[in-house]
């Protein structure tokens, strides 16, 4: 993927609206559990425009957030792994929520392809595998540089296989076409895909597009993205497909004509540009990269135990960064 070169920082009136929500939620919880505690590291005042109104539409996002505690609010492990070049990371163990690692983890950041994690676990929520899809006009409409597979109106294929092309390939026109077909367009799809992060308690994000490419109001935290991918692995069909090395299918044309797809999967760790430590597995994962984002990671890896854990990298200079950096982080893992 290709992105707008912008800042690395999001707009202040976006922390400002986000770090507000989460003073909101810290006094909720407040309330129930006696203390106040709060998501992020900064420290934001409320606008002066606040107001019960938007008091009142944070409710549902505090009744999320309260199923799902952060269980990490400072940084770990990195005065030794400072993971020079790289924004935020993290690696957490899933079976037992333990966090080996954690930088910035909750810092707003551009996610890249990295979306398309929450875009297949919105799709496997509300489609059939066997769901037939059919490609718009706006699927030719990507900035110059984006992934694709250069999908045409007409051009159909099932969930099975846009699922699979979105994620072990990272076409932005498939996401689109997947968006149109469940949300009834990609701004309809955002809204489901922000509900389903709101009910996971992803609070430090906000979802604008249904693949990546950038947008100053399309943001996420590194926790919020393990939040997320933590959820779609209870999909056994997110599982195989992130695990694949490569993908070939027959999709058909406007008038019925048989379309070939083959492409090797954009994980660098599966695709053998990248080696994990001896005693760790990586299951599979997914990448995403955009000037604004720069070079994105995440994966589900398994130590000799069979314990599983998922780690995360947001904004690496390189790409040689983002795969030395991941590396050394899953190096924690004994």
């Amino acid at each position: 993927m290709s992105g707008v070169k912008c800042t690395n920082n999001i707009p202040s009136k976006r922390i400002q609206k986000h770090g507000f929500a989460r003073r909101v939620l810290s006094i909720l919880l407040a309330i129930s559990l006696g203390c106040l505690t709060g998501c992020g590291n900064e420290s934001v005042q409320l606008p002066y425009e606040a107001n019960a109104a938007f008091m009142a539409s944070q409710a549902d996002t505090a009744d999320g957030f309260a199923k799902n505690l952060s269980i990490v609010n400072d940084n770990v492990g990195t005065a030794a792994l400072p993971l020079e070049g790289i924004t935020t990371g993290a690696l957490i163990c899933i079976n037992d929520n333990s966090v080996l690692y954690a930088k910035d983890v909750h810092k707003s950041m551009y996610p890249a392809s990295l979306t398309k994690v929450l875009t297949a676990l919105v799709a496997l929520k509300y489609g059939k595998q066997d769901d037939v899809l059919t490609a718009s006009e706006n699927v030719t409409k990507l900035e110059s540089g984006a992934q694709r597979i250069n999908l045409k109106p007409g051009d159909s294929m099932t969930l099975d296989q846009a699922l699979r092309i979105l994620l072990m390939y990272s076409a932005n026109d498939v996401a689109i076409m997947i968006a149109e077909h469940y949300g009834g367009s990609v701004e309809g799809f955002a809204e489901l895909m922000n509900e389903e992060a709101k009910s996971l308690g992803a609070t430090d994000s906000n979802y604008v597009n249904a693949n990546g490419l950038n947008d100053a109001e399309h943001f996420v935290s590194t926790y919020d993205l393990y939040l997320i991918f933590q959820e779609a692995c209870k999909y056994n069909l997110f599982r195989e497909i992130i695990s694949m090395p490569n993908y070939s299918t027959v999709y058909q044309d406007k008038d019925g004509k048989e379309i070939s797809f083959e492409k090797q999967t954009t994980n660098p760790y599966l695709n053998g540009n990248a080696t994990a430590p001896n005693n760790v597995t990586v299951l599979g994962g997914k990448t995403g990269t955009t000037a604004a984002a720069g070079h994105c990671l995440i994966l589900l890896c398994n130590d000799t135990a069979g314990k599983e854990y998922i780690a995360i990298i947001l904004q690496a200079e390189s790409g040689d960064l983002l795969k030395s950096g991941m590396t050394d982080m899953l190096g924690l893992i004994q």
